[in-house]
């Protein structure tokens, strides 16, 4: 076996310091670096860069770009956005990007500037505002027959080794995402590359590491410094074709088994990473988690999508970072989290996030993007996690969002598919090919000039100084009983730049569109009104919006089961098992993604159970809907309403799938405001149903 010597040729390393003076960043060039021209009179391939010596040394060539790196702050800075700080927070911690989509995008005419409004490579702009870590996908071929790409930025190996070279002249490392796969790969679809279909597992197995090696060898072989390798792309479902657990394992140690072996080649430290996603499941990671461990599958790292609006409260998802490392020893880190700073579309095709995906106290605004960014920083440092990737941060509109712009995506491959994907992605990209719908989430606006937010990454440890400014006025909502007297908040709730400063403030409404208002049938109105503060100034929000709903109010708390509150219901049942649970499928719930379920190997005895204690006198309406099946005629089956000794009920019974169930109990007289609702199942083993939507109306 032929020894192997590591050559290493260095080009100019600069450190760039704000605000020093030519010669002082002149000082800090390596001295023994070799000139660019020699280099580049070089040939950096993978035939030529490995030659035999007359000693038997088998040698690697490999080319340290020159390398711009630039300092985080010391201290907090003034700002116009207020970024809290996070003060334990490591230099080393993963500040990413990923930048797959850049190329495409300057191919298409896009120019990034800097914050100054000047032309500047996108990547110093990036680096000078703290990211210290690039992301780049590969697909294996996304092409046609005839060479026309599948868009989403054509990412192929050239593709990534030209990004690459820029990442790291910029200071930055690179984590190489290997997707395995034509085009996208994702939970939903893990198609195998064109060429491997019709290999045998083995085959394929083979293939897969063959491609590692060698596209990770020709990544380092053009200086790229990569230091993460996903070995695979949000693999929940599969990877490369395959499905089944033991198959997806041995694919994941081929790919696994290249980066160690081009790792140990040239003596380079190279993190292999699995990438999942649905950080929200708990249970269902911790199960990927207990698989990848049966299977002996080799790395280093599980990474995860968090997208905020998709993926959970910032509580669960530590909580699930933490059971990784814990349990199972690996670190962990956010490979993919975004948060729009606009619900508007700026390129003509429309948005994947929305003003309905807003989460709670966070707006459509930068400031808001900002703190989301900010927050899932925290949380993963909190929970000991290496660090966090932004996805597609420059991902921007290409052309103006009034003209057509498909010529453009089609040539270039700077829209999420172009029409030429359908022959590889005939139920996906076949169908949707477009634009970009991630425009409104980019860290860079419209103009290529970069918003305020981007900067979020290098004021992480030290935070902001800011001048307390409103980020949004909260709309609350109003519910009015048909023939009641409306009653409008006095207050709305304010959501600062500074979240610690968060108050109510007060409100007054529009008289006339309050006048407007029809309490006498149901009906839905938007009023507006002015806050009364001084903190509300001509130039920040200082008006609110309240949403009122005229309806038949329903006193029934968590009446379809969405929150995950469900404590306000009484579950009752005999034996030793509980046959009912609050089961996420929306295909079995009459409305939203929950209902209430029942399925047992045994006999079912059992009841679900609410009870008030303050409602009005008067007239009440009670109100269930249940689907079911499987149930023998002699079940006993019963919507009720209970009052001291008093009890009503309506019974009903299972009619088969989505043949929904109307059990109703009209005339409910309450006079002490105390009652008690529910239903009462008795039925055989295997019987199954849910129950959804209860409502309480008062109708007189």
């Amino acid at each position: 076996m032929k020894k192997k010597a590591i050559i290493t040729v260095l080009l100019t390393t600069t450190l760039s310091l704000a605000g020093c003076s030519d010669k002082a960043n002149s000082d800090q060039t390596a001295t023994n670096a070799t000139s660019v021209e020699s280099i580049e009179s070089t040939a950096i391939n993978s035939e030529s860069s490995i030659f035999e010596t007359a000693d038997d040394t088998e040698t690697l060539t490999q080319i340290s770009l020159q390398s711009t790196t630039f300092p985080l702050p010391t201290t907090v800075e003034n700002a116009d956005i207020y970024v809290a700080p996070i003060p334990d927070l490591s230099d080393n911690f993963i500040r990413g990007m990923d930048v797959s989509s850049i190329l495409a995008e300057e191919k298409s005419g896009v120019k990034y500037l800097n914050a100054d409004g000047v032309a500047q490579d996108v990547f110093t702009t990036m680096a000078e505002a703290g990211v210290n870590y690039a992301r780049i996908r590969i697909w294996n071929d996304p092409y046609d027959e005839n060479g026309n790409g599948y868009g989403g930025g054509n990412n192929d190996l050239a593709t990534a080794i030209e990004l690459g070279k820029r990442a790291t002249e910029n200071g930055m490392k690179v984590c190489i995402d290997f997707h395995y796969s034509d085009f996208w790969a994702d939970p939903a679809k893990q198609m195998c590359p064109k060429a491997w279909v019709d290999l045998s597992l083995e085959e394929k197995s083979d293939a897969l590491y063959q491609f590692t090696k060698d596209s990770l060898t020709q990544l380092l072989e053009n200086g790229v410094d990569v230091s993460m390798i996903q070995v695979g792309n949000e693999t929940n479902n599969g990877m490369a074709g395959e499905t089944q657990i033991p198959n997806i394992a041995k694919l994941m140690n081929s790919g696994s088994k290249a980066v160690r072996e081009v790792s140990k080649n040239y003596d380079k430290d190279i993190k292999v990473a699995l990438h999942y996603t649905n950080a929200n499941d708990y249970d269902g990671i911790d199960s990927i988690l207990y698989k990848l461990s049966s299977f002996q599958v080799d790395y280093d790292i599980f990474a995860l999508s968090y997208y905020p609006y998709w993926h959970g409260t910032f509580d669960n998802l530590q909580k699930v970072m933490e059971n990784i490392q814990e349990k199972y020893g690996k670190e962990t880190l956010i490979a993919e989290t975004a948060y729009c700073y606009t619900t508007k579309d700026t390129d003509g095709s429309g948005n994947s996030v929305g003003e309905t995906d807003l989460i709670d106290g966070y707006g459509a605004t930068v400031q808001s993007q900002s703190t989301a960014l900010r927050d899932v920083c925290a949380t993963a440092n909190d929970a000991g996690a290496l660090g966090v990737f932004y996805w597609e941060g420059a991902w921007i509109a290409v052309g103006d969002a009034t003209a057509n712009n498909s010529p453009i995506w089609e040539e270039f491959g700077s829209g999420w598919a172009s029409s030429y994907a359908a022959t590889y992605d005939p139920n996906d990209a076949g169908k949707y090919y477009g634009g970009c719908s991630w425009d409104n989430q980019a860290l860079f606006g419209a103009d290529g000039k970069p918003l305020e937010s981007l900067n979020t990454f290098k004021w992480l440890k030290y935070g902001t100084n800011a001048e307390p400014a409103i980020d949004l006025v909260l709309t609350p909502t109003v519910t009015c009983n048909i023939g009641d007297q409306l009653q409008l908040p006095e207050t709305v709730d304010v959501i600062y730049n500074n979240r610690t400063l968060n108050t109510a403030l007060p409100i007054e409404w529009y008289e006339e569109q309050v006048k407007n208002i029809d309490t006498s049938k149901a009906g839905t109105y938007e009023i507006d009104g002015k806050i009364l503060d001084d903190a509300a100034e001509s130039d920040k929000p200082n008006e609110a919006c309240c949403i009122v709903t005229v309806e038949l109010h329903n006193y029934v708390i968590n009446p379809s089961f969405e929150d995950s509150d469900t404590s306000m219901w009484k579950i009752s049942y005999e034996g030793d098992k509980n046959p009912t649970d609050f089961q996420q499928k929306e295909t079995d719930a009459h409305t939203g993604e929950y209902a209430f379920h029942f399925w047992s190997e045994s006999d079912m005895d059992f009841s679900i159970e609410q009870e008030f204690s303050n409602l009005e006198p008067g007239t009440y309406e009670l109100k269930a809907y249940f689907q079911g099946g499987d149930i023998d005629e002699t079940a006993q089956m019963e919507l009720y309403a209970s009052i001291d000794e008093t009890f009503v009920s309506d019974p009903f019974t299972a009619q088969g799938y989505a043949n929904w169930q109307e059990p109703t109990i009209s005339s409910i007289n309450v006079i002490d405001g105390t009652l008690k609702v529910g239903i009462r199942i008795q039925c055989n083993a295997k019987g199954w149903g849910t129950i959804d939507d209860i409502t309480l109306h008062k109708i007189n």
